[in-house]
């Protein structure tokens, strides 16, 4: 036995070659002051642990959070992504979908799904934020359509949860037009007396909260939300003044009457369980 060969060559070798840790071990709070294990940022609902900010949370970790046991059943979007307007500015619309769609392993931002909160059966229409900010183009908007249609046809509350910049930009127009289609869904709930609950989630802003975001019959945001239209220094400049410092916050807009309750995103699956109740009476 040669043990320069056998024994000392191969341990020479394994740390020559040894590998990198997984890049995904930890992850920064958004305040920017502390680092955070991933494994345990997802048992705590991706709330940071040390200073309780509401951090990104994927579309199927919240749909998991919500429904009872964690079982819910997705909704097929039969609408294909495509480049209306032929869009290319640094890059080609085309291959900015392809490389949302690789990174997200997702179709596009939004997502539809039933499943039962607290006992009761629900539809339930989301937006994933990771997904070209969450933006708003005509998939986005048939989905918001397809989950309302559904929620008639199972006569079941409606819940929408939001996270968005707005329309989508490489749409243009017809991007815009999504904004009345939602609008005229969120109508055909009125009409059949569904009850129509809106989740406003960090962050909700542009053409998403010009339309169906605000219409709820509900309205619920998570604590310390962004929510609204154009930006805070957008606003500022315009209008030439300093604006409150928790301007376009969840707790703001339920102090000036905007929206209904703020909640932590821990107690959001109660509240719902708890409003679905109150909404069956």
């Amino acid at each position: 036995m040669n043990w320069l060969t056998d024994f000392v060559k191969p341990k020479l070798n394994s740390l020559v070659n040894r590998k990198d840790p997984p890049s995904d071990l930890w992850t920064k709070c958004g305040c920017g002051e502390r680092m955070l294990y991933v494994s345990d940022l997802k048992e705590n609902l991706h709330v940071c642990s040390y200073c309780d900010q509401h951090m990104y949370i994927d579309f199927e970790s919240r749909f998991k959070q919500l429904f009872d046991d964690e079982k819910f059943e997705l909704v097929e979007i039969p609408i294909e992504n495509n480049d209306p307007l032929k869009f290319k500015d640094l890059k080609k619309y085309t291959d900015r979908l392809k490389d949302a769609q690789q990174k997200t392993n997702q179709k596009d931002a939004a997502h539809v799904a039933t499943g039962q909160i607290g006992g009761t059966t629900v539809c339930i229409f989301l937006l994933d934020f990771k997904f070209m900010g969450g933006s708003m183009g005509q998939y986005v908007g048939e989905a918001f359509k397809i989950g309302c249609q559904k929620a008639v046809e199972l006569n079941c509350p409606f819940i929408s949860i939001a996270s968005s910049g707005g329309a989508r930009m490489q749409e243009g127009l017809v991007s815009l037009m999504q904004l009345p289609k939602t609008v005229a869904a969120c109508n055909l709930l009125d009409q059949k007396k569904i009850p129509f609950i809106s989740v406003l989630t960090h962050p909700t802003t542009g053409g998403v909260s010009a339309s169906f975001a605000m219409l709820g019959d509900i309205i619920i945001a998570e604590k310390g939300s962004m929510i609204g239209f154009a930006g805070k220094r957008v606003i500022e400049k315009t209008i030439n003044e300093q604006l409150p410092e928790d301007f376009q916050t969840a707790e703001y807009l339920l102090e000036h009457g905007m929206i209904d309750i703020v909640v932590h995103r821990k107690e959001l699956r109660e509240t719902l369980s708890k409003v679905l109740s109150f909404l069956k009476k």
